[in-house]
């Protein structure tokens, strides 16, 4: 299979793939670790998807490519978990062979959602999607025996095709009392036996009669992401303090007081109750997923933020002020922008729909469904701030499960 001279070297990246027998080219490198790099590549004009490149590790070996396929192989079919393709190796022009897993492109991450937020924190509706669609795949995981052991905001990420959070980076997980990774989680969301098994590592040391860390780690880990999410703030060095370590239930219901005048109080004491459930000291005080998705926190029905509708990409885009309710109510002129809006998209890709409704809730807004994300992200890019009718345009996503029942949200402003 034909590579690109950049598959040897970290500082550069490949040109092309070819993946069972067919060309893709590399459109950007989107993150790059120790042992692999990943890239976003394309083969025609709809189909992309991510490639997963290990590095041979140190002895030469591909035992991290073999571990993530391994899991991934196993877990495969659940919602909230990246969606494996396929496995190959790629040849580059030295003849230096690096295995590859061909992944679901995903979109943003809850990593770069919390940079959006500018320390403001992010509204209920999106806190309590991420966090069932992030205990829905952990359940599962947990249930075929898998512990992540890698939870952090990078590695949740947002897809727009399946409208929902997943989970991807599997390096590090492993089958619960079968761990065969000393050094698991990461900085700022490793749960405290986790911390203690890592020193004792480092230090060349075992805890008498460890068998290692449990599923539970997970759930501390999302109760910190969790809780950024909501506060805005990032905890790393409020996790690692002497008054975090003796008692952080306290520093949790601070974070939660200083917030409460802009939330309503019954969602929040809710989600404060979640998160503290999460982050017991002691892991068999913290439940399992499988219990924390009864919370009543799941069962508040919450209207998205505007600002959650411009970060979240979906297939259908919502474009607003655009139609003056004069021209909703002349039959003519309104089949007359019908069509006009509906050309008009059309040069961005494959319109499936296009609605404008002609009463409350979204009275004059212009929803366009596309027949997939990417052509809406480049509608949407490229029509906001242009000028229809001497008036600029504002696009915005919107969720395709609630376009298509019918249901337009009175966004929250």
């Amino acid at each position: 299979m034909a590579g690109s001279p950049g598959t040897v070297d970290q500082a550069m990246k490949p040109v092309l793939f070819e993946i069972f027998g067919e060309i893709w080219n590399v459109q950007a490198r989107l993150g790059q670790g120790v042992s692999a790099s990943v890239y976003r590549v394309s083969s025609g004009r709809t189909s992309t998807a991510a490639v997963k490149e290990f590095l041979a590790d140190a002895q030469g070996g591909d035992y991290g490519y073999h571990k993530e396929r391994s899991v991934l192989e196993d877990i495969q079919g659940h919602k909230n978990i990246v969606t494996l393709y396929g496995v190959f190796t790629n040849h580059s022009h030295v003849g230096v062979a690096t295995r590859c897993l061909l992944l679901e492109l995903l979109d943003v991450s809850v990593s770069e959602l919390l940079v959006s937020t500018q320390g403001q924190g992010h509204s209920m509706w999106l806190v309590q999607h991420c966090a069932r669609d992030i205990l829905e795949a952990l359940a599962f995981l947990h249930r075929e025996g898998y512990v992540h052991a890698d939870l952090k905001p990078r590695n949740v990420l947002w897809s727009a095709d399946d409208e929902c959070f997943k989970l991807i980076d599997f390096g590090l997980s492993f089958k619960e009392g079968n761990q065969d990774v000393k050094y698991i989680q990461t900085d700022g969301y490793r749960a405290p036996e986790a911390e203690l098994q890592n020193s004792l590592a480092q230090a060349g040391l075992e805890a008498e009669g460890n068998s290692g860390c449990s599923a539970t780690v997970d759930l501390w880990s999302l109760g910190i992401i969790l809780l950024e999410m909501y506060s805005g703030i990032k905890l790393k060095d409020t996790v690692r303090s002497p008054k975090w370590k003796d008692n952080s239930a306290a520093i949790v219901d601070h974070i939660f007081a200083s917030n409460s005048v802009v939330c309503p109080a019954i969602p929040v004491y809710h989600l404060r109750d979640l998160i503290k459930s999460m982050l017991h000291n002691d892991p068999k005080h913290r439940g399992t997923a499988e219990t924390a998705l009864l919370s009543p926190f799941f069962s508040i029905p919450f209207a998205p933020h505007i600002e959650d509708l411009v970060l979240l990409p979906s297939p259908v885009l919502r474009l607003l002020n655009l139609i003056d309710d004069s021209h909703l109510h002349n039959e003519e002129e309104y089949e007359d922008i019908l069509e006009d809006m509906k050309e008009e998209c059309q040069k961005y890709g494959s319109v499936v729909s296009l609605l404008i409704p002609k009463e409350n809730p979204g009275k004059g807004q212009v929803f366009v469904e596309y027949a997939n994300a990417g052509d809406s992200k480049e509608a949407q890019r490229l029509l906001t701030g242009r000028t229809f009718d001497r008036k600029f345009v504002v696009a915005t996503f919107y969720p395709l499960s609630a376009y298509k029942r019918g249901y337009l949200y009175q966004t929250v402003q």
